[in-house]
């Protein structure tokens, strides 16, 4: 317990990302792939009723005993909380309304994050088309960690606390590595959520309050959908930068865990992309893959050979165009 781990850098690489090339080729060999870049409508109605649910949970732990509120923020409201939060990723790639109408889907994501409890739509649309555009790209992808993280963060139990305090460096991370000015829609996005948490105080008062923020900072920390932002790019096989998870808790994620698939393909809607995987086998079935985030979880900390450092990063050549 407390080993330190060898690694003392970032895996630096000179190629480019690998999806764009292998998005070809698929597209080449199964043009019928097309066929499923389009909105998935069901979206919308999911995302509604599960505002509603939060908004019943809100009313229903108002008149709780405290330790009740905090059991039910992390056993539910928790789970709600990170679904949520990847309904706002299927939003933030169009997949609600479609790209023609990409304005309807800013809208829809500030409607999404309301029972969140802290303003995160527009700002994550931003910097995910960064993540996907220059994967791995140094200054700009801010799914990579500091190199503060990856110092300091760098045995057993370090590492644990590191994934209980993911909310907090995936908060500030965009301010150290990339800050972007902000935005009308940012600036919209932050009063709508200001007004509907002091709604919320109003009518319910501090338990509701308290269930919805800890739902959320406790559901994307120690719990086991977490595993998803390790299992997604950490680099457990040295070479292979992108892992898809083809467990139960994809029912809960929108798919998220089909992340090779999704990276492939970011204007398919995870609704689609087990179809992709299905049509296209050849090219997922014989790469590393999960079936479990619990033991991601478990073995990113016990692993002394990984830490936030393995991951690979990209200097980047040319233009770089952000959003």
């Amino acid at each position: 317990m407390g080993n330190t781990v060898a690694r003392e850098d970032f895996e630096w690489v000179y190629t480019d990302q690998p999806h764009a090339d292998r998005r070809k080729e698929i597209l080449a060999k199964h043009p019928e792939i097309k066929a499923l870049m389009k909105p998935d409508y069901n979206l919308i109605w999911v995302v509604v009723l599960m505002v509603l649910a939060q908004l019943t949970a809100f009313y229903l732990v108002k008149d709780l005993d405290w330790k009740w509120v905090v059991f039910w923020a992390y056993i539910f409201g928790s789970c709600i909380s990170h679904s949520m939060t990847l309904a706002i990723h299927e939003i933030s790639h169009n997949s609600a309304f479609g790209n023609s109408k990409a304005m309807w889907n800013r809208w829809f994501g500030i409607f999404a994050n309301l029972p969140l409890g802290l303003p995160y739509s527009i700002s994550f649309k931003r910097y995910h088309m960064d993540h996907h555009r220059y994967l791995g790209g140094d200054g700009i992808d801010v799914d990579i960690p500091t190199n503060f993280e990856g110092w300091f963060f760098c045995t057993r139990f370090r590492k644990f606390i590191w994934i209980v305090l993911q909310p907090f460096f995936y908060a500030i991370r965009p301010l150290c590595i990339n800050p972007k000015p902000i935005t009308r829609l940012e600036l919209i996005n932050l009063s709508a959520q200001l007004a509907f948490d002091v709604a919320i105080y109003y009518l319910w008062g501090v338990k509701s309050i308290f269930y919805m923020l800890a739902g959320s900072v406790l559901g994307l920390g120690l719990h086991p959908i977490s595993g998803h932002f390790i299992a997604e790019h950490y680099m457990f096989l040295k070479g292979h930068e992108t892992y898809s998870y083809y467990g139960p808790l994809n029912l809960l994620t929108f798919n998220v865990g089909y992340h090779n698939e999704h990276h492939d393909f970011p204007n398919i809607p995870g609704k689609s992309l087990p179809l992709v995987k299905k049509i296209a086998a050849e090219y997922y079935d014989n790469l590393p893959q999960y079936n479990s985030w619990i033991k991601v979880l478990y073995d990113f900390v016990m692993d002394d050979t990984i830490s936030p450092y393995s991951r690979m990063k990209r200097q980047l050549k040319g233009e770089v165009k952000q959003d």
